[in-house]
This record gives structure tokens, C-alpha cells and sequence, in this order.
């Protein structure tokens, strides 16, 4: 099989490669919280969870104001971003089948595929990834992501909350006692008055294999601050006629139904007999809010963009997503995750089916990558780069394609019920790449290095905790900022430490 070798790295593409060591990062020191009004040792009441249950589903008002300190000034891309629209690859994408290949190791290592350069000197990737190597000046290449978690439910948990499961490398299922999706801590500490909620998820939710997983949701501050889930947005119209206002409803009567949840909203907040009623009175405000939230709705109708554009996204579920969270960037909304694929592998159950494949390739991965996973990523988010920078929407947006982890550098077989036992990779935490673009992030970079076979980072670890920081540090949340819960308990939004080299000054 012949092989393409890798060209000399370009110095100046690498960020942190010189072999200095890396900067000492100062000791975080907890901020102290404002007082609080109860006497102390006093148990709450009924009365006092409603007090605190409420803003939890209808705002931030009652809970303790987030308190952090914020980095002085020239931080590197501190405040470069008004939005962040996370692309999720859930299942595992392989580093070596796409951002980091080991051309010159043995085949059991670098697998069946070969090697393109890109527009970066120094970097190649996976040959299935032809749109997205003409794009590689604008993006910046992690490669020495790394944690611990093995399995998908824990792990993508902690993607998603930048914070560990109780019970790492599991599959559980989502708690209220979880920690809060990143969409929906940024809800928490910096709400925004133009829209129902900060955060919005699209393709989701996502099954972690059949069943939703744990860190898409509220989790501790309530199911208030869920994130708004699109779901398949490729079944637009019911969305959209269910966010119309009736047609046999006049304006004077929808005013008065709006006037009573308001009420109703009042009641609950004095009354603690109406406990049971709160979440769904916030839900009902919620939906009151999307009817009348014109630029929201319209965002929502991806009908209004021309065939051409919706032919470059791609016509299948994950293409029109990416363009769904393009449309919603857009529109201002500060945080957005898109479910690339709204199932870790949905092969197994879906066979034939591309809509529902993952990125969980146990076995069939150069056959499942090569002609479905690959070619539709290539496609979908090559046209979510080009068209973000065409509108001048990456200057002020930090995009983030991302999965839990990556693949083994050994191609194995292993046998699945639905599989047809073609050789495979198994889960690998220790190492994997992501990729970020725009809101400062240098343009045109390969940050962090792996080993020969892509096992295990030689510089720069970056940890989930770290990029969750990153990407806070970016909209201009200091990672040391802390919240208090629906217990009072105060928590900090991330448990890392920004990544400020991948910023350019």
C-alpha cells in the first residue's frame, strides 16, 4: 500500500513545540460568596425551596450572584467570542483516521488509509477529508487531548460538563444531581435577556447507545436550565407549526393565556402548595417566550436559506444541523452544540442507515468511515467553516469540533451482533485530537503532540476541564467563577485551566 510521508513541520505552525517548559499556572483561590440572608442552622422550608426552586426555572434572580475574578488585561483570547458552537462527534472519532495519522507506522497501527497535505505546511490528514484540508489555515489542530474515562455515557458526560462522572467509565443515566451542561452553566452565570435560554442543542438528544445520556441537561441547577433541544431539525415543519401561534387564537386571547401563567408563576412563588406545578409553569413561559421571540423563530426555518446553501451543508441530518447552529450563531445565540450524530452507533440498529451512524467503530471502521461517517463530515463542516468565514461570523465565534475520545492505535477485530467483523479500533482516552477555529484561536496550527502511534501526548496535555475553561475564557468567563446550586452549595462553572496558547496574541 503506498504511503504518503509527512513533510517537515513548518516552525512556526506549531504552537508550544520548542521543548521549553510549560508556563506555572497560579493557584486558583476560591472567591468568597455574598452573605446570605437565613439565619444560621436554621433548616429551609417548603417556603425557602420554592424561593430557591423558582429562579432555578425561570431565571437567576435569589441565587447567589456568580463571583469570580476576572484575568487582567492582554490575556490572550480572553473575551474574543460572542458565541461558541460546539460540533460533537459522539462515539469515538479516531484520531488516526483523521487529524493525526501515523503514515510511516505499521499498518496494524495507521490502518488502510492514506495521507493528503492540507493548506498548512506540515500537516496532513486522513485522504476522506479532501474539503477540510483546503480549510486547514483557519483552524487549529489539538492534537494531545487526554483523560481516563472509558466509556461513552461517563465520557461524553464529561465533554459536555467538563466534570467527572461518580461513576467514570459507565453508562449511567442522566440524574438531577448531575452537573450542568456547559450551555446551561452559562445560562447560570450570564444569562441572555434575548432569548429563553443562552444555550440550545440541535440533533439531539444524544443516545449514549439507546438511551439519552447524562450532561446534556440542567442536571443540580434544575430542569429550568435545560438547554433548548431542536432535535432533528431535517423535521423542521412540526417544529415550526408548533412554535406558531393558532391560527384560531386572537392576539387579545394569547395575551390573557400569558397573563395567567404569569399569575400562575406569582402563585407558585408565594404558595407552597404548588410544588408539582413550577417546572411546567416555566416551560409554558418558555414557549410563550419562542412565539414571540420573532428572530428565534425564524432562525428555527432553515427553509428560508437557498437550495444551494442547503445542497453545500448536505441534505441529510447532520449537514443540515451544522447549518441549523450556523443560522442560530447568527442569530445571536451565545452557545450552541450540535450532535454531529445524534447516536454513538446507531449501526447496530440502524443498518444502512447513515443518518443514524456514529463514530463508535469497533469493527467495519474503514469501511463505515470511508463511505458514510467520513465524507459527511468532510462535507458538512468544511461548508459550516467556509460559510462562517464568508459572513464574518468565525471573527467573533469559537468553533469547536469535538468528541469524548478517540480509538486505539491497534486495529482489532471485534466481532458485534450487528457487525460484519471487519477489523475495528476499541475506545482510547489517553489520547485524541479536537479542532477550533475563529474568536482568536491562531489560524492555520498544529497545538500539542502526540507519540508515534498517537497513544499518548509528548507535550501540551489538554485535559476536558481545560478546554471547557477555554471556551468560557473565550466568551469572557474567568474559569475560577463559581455559582451556587439549588442546595446553596457553591460550585466553580469548570475544574481546568484555560488554554490560552491556542489564541493568538
Amino acid at each position: 500500500m503506498a504511503v504518503s510521508r509527512p513533510a517537515r513541520l513548518h516552525p512556526a505552525t506549531r504552537i508550544g513545540d520548542k521543548g521549553e517548559a510549560p508556563p506555572v499556572t497560579p493557584p486558583v483561590t476560591m472567591p468568597r460568596f455574598l452573605a446570605r440572608s437565613e439565619p444560621a442552622g436554621r433548616l429551609p422550608s417548603r417556603r425557602d425551596w420554592l424561593r430557591v426552586g423558582l429562579p432555578a426555572v425561570f431565571g437567576t434572580a435569589g441565587l447567589g450572584r456568580p463571583v469570580s475574578s476576572a484575568p487582567g488585561p492582554g490575556v490572550p483570547g480572553f473575551g474574543r467570542a460572542k458565541s461558541v458552537l460546539v460540533v460533537f462527534t459522539s462515539g469515538g472519532q479516531s484520531q488516526l483516521d483523521t487529524w493525526d495519522p501515523k503514515p510511516d507506522a505499521p499498518e496494524e497501527i495507521r490502518g488502510v488509509f492514506g495521507t493528503i497535505a492540507t493548506t498548512l505546511p506540515g500537516l496532513r490528514v486522513c485522504e476522506h477529508l479532501p474539503q477540510l484540508a483546503k480549510q486547514a489555515h483557519r483552524y487549529t489542530v489539538l492534537r494531545s487531548m487526554t483523560h481516563d474515562d472509558l466509556d461513552h455515557g461517563s465520557a461524553c458526560y464529561l465533554a459536555l460538563t467538563g466534570q467527572f462522572h461518580a461513576r467514570k467509565s459507565s453508562n449511567p443515566s442522566p440524574r438531577g444531581t448531575d452537573a450542568p451542561a456547559l450551555g446551561a452553566v452559562l445560562h447560570r452565570v450570564r444569562p441572555d435577556g434575548r432569548f429563553p435560554h443562552s444555550a440550545f442543542h440541535v440533533n439531539g438528544p444524544l443516545l449514549t447507545p439507546r438511551e439519552p445520556g447524562p450532561g446534556q441537561y440542567g442536571g443540580g441547577l434544575g430542569r429550568g436550565y435545560d438547554p433548548l433541544d431542536l432535535g432533528n431539525v431535517t423535521d423542521g415543519t412540526a417544529l415550526l407549526h408548533g412554535m406558531s401561534p393558532p391560527a384560531d387564537v386572537p392576539p387579545g386571547r394569547l395575551g390573557a393565556r400569558r397573563d395567567l401563567v404569569r399569575r400562575l408563576e406569582s402563585a407558585a412563588g408565594t404558595d407552597a402548595r404548588l410544588p408539582a406545578s413550577i417546572a411546567q409553569v416555566g416551560l409554558s413561559r418558555q414557549a410563550f417566550e419562542l412565539i414571540n421571540t420573532p428572530r428565534v423563530r425564524d432562525a428555527f426555518d432553515v427553509e428560508k436559506e437557498p437550495g444551494r446553501v442547503r445542497d453545500r451543508y448536505g441534505r441529510y441530518r447532520a449537514g443540515q444541523a451544522c447549518l441549523m447552529g450556523r443560522r442560530l450563531v447568527e442569530a445571536g445565540v451565545p452557545w450552541v452544540t450540535v450532535f454531529f450524530n445524534h447516536n454513538i452507533r446507531g449501526q447496530d440498529f440502524h443498518v444502512g442507515e447513515p443518518d443514524h451512524y456514529g463514530w463508535d467503530t469497533h469493527n467495519d471502521i474503514f469501511e463505515d468511515m470511508k463511505a458514510h461517517l467520513l465524507p459527511r463530515f468532510d462535507h458538512s463542516v468544511s461548508a459550516l467553516l467556509e460559510d462562517m468565514h464568508a459572513r464574518g461570523l468565525l471573527e467573533e465565534t469559537l468553533v469547536v469540533c469535538m468528541g469524548e475520545f478517540g480509538r486505539a492505535p491497534l486495529v482489532a477485530v471485534e466481532k458485534t451482533a450487528a457487525g460484519r467483523g471487519s477489523p475495528g479500533r476499541k475506545h482510547w482516552a489517553a489520547c485524541y485530537s479536537v479542532v477550533l477555529a475563529g474568536a482568536g484561536v491562531t489560524p492555520g496550527a498544529i497545538s500539542g503532540r502526540s507519540d508515534k502511534i498517537a497513544a499518548y501526548p509528548l507535550s501540551d496535555p489538554v485535559t476536558p476541564g481545560d478546554l471547557s475553561a477555554t471556551l468560557f475564557h473565550a466568551l469572557g468567563i474567568p474559569a475560577d467563577t463559581h455559582y451556587e446550586d439549588l442546595t446553596a452549595r457553591p460550585a466553580r462553572i469548570v475544574t481546568g485551566n484555560p488554554v490560552t496558547k491556542l489564541f493568538g496574541s
